[in-house]
């Protein structure tokens, strides 16, 4: 039996608002779109200047893990939580001018004695394993031990051959230390964590 047909007509009024309601409905979104957007701007700006900030990476110090010209974030809120660890890819201020920034790994930690011999790395007489640096990036220099002093590091490059490092100018004061190298965004075949 078919139903009166002013059913059908009301089932299609509700279905379609009038035109009023859904104009409201739609300066609503909007409103909560732009006030969402608004806060994850504020969000990010946040996030830049008190945690995180991009760097360019200039030189081959750090090849093969940082490549000349490579964007990074450096995470500059992270060691005022946790101490600054051995293997760590850090961004300083150069101690012999503190207009210049540098970016190595962290090698003798405050009361470590690191020395290097042919090449290798020793701390506190004990041969350092490090899987990060590769064969052809090796020098095969020696270097008189040095004492880590409290509140100090040694750094040394990746690129052994072709690093400015703790070798020739000595420790980083830990107050010049800027943060530590967390993820590469540019260029995005290399995007990911910085190990």
């Amino acid at each position: 039996m078919e139903q009166p047909s002013t059913a059908a007509g009301d089932a299609t009024v509700a279905d379609h608002p009038p035109a009023v309601g859904h104009g409201r409905r739609l300066l609503g979104e909007l409103k909560t779109w732009i006030r969402d957007v608004v806060f994850a701007g504020f969000a990010a700006i946040l996030i830049v200047v008190f945690i995180v900030q991009p760097v360019k990476v200039e030189g081959t110090s750090m090849f093969p893990e940082l490549v000349n010209q490579e964007r990074i974030f450096v995470n500059k809120f992270v060691y005022r939580f946790t101490e600054i660890h051995r293997g760590d890819i850090v961004v300083f201020w150069y101690p012999l001018d503190h207009r210049k920034s540098f970016i190595k790994r962290v090698i003798g930690l405050p009361g470590d004695v690191v020395q290097l011999k042919g090449g290798k790395v020793y701390i506190n007489d004990r041969l350092l394993e490090e899987p990060y640096l590769q064969r052809e990036f090796a020098d095969q220099e020696s270097y008189l031990p040095v004492a880590v002093q409290e509140g100090h590091y040694y750094v040394l490059g990746d690129n052994r051959g072709s690093s400015n490092d703790s070798r020739s100018w000595g420790l980083v004061p830990q107050e010049n230390v800027f943060g530590k190298a967390v993820f590469r965004y540019w260029p995005l075949s290399r995007l990911g964590t910085i190990e």
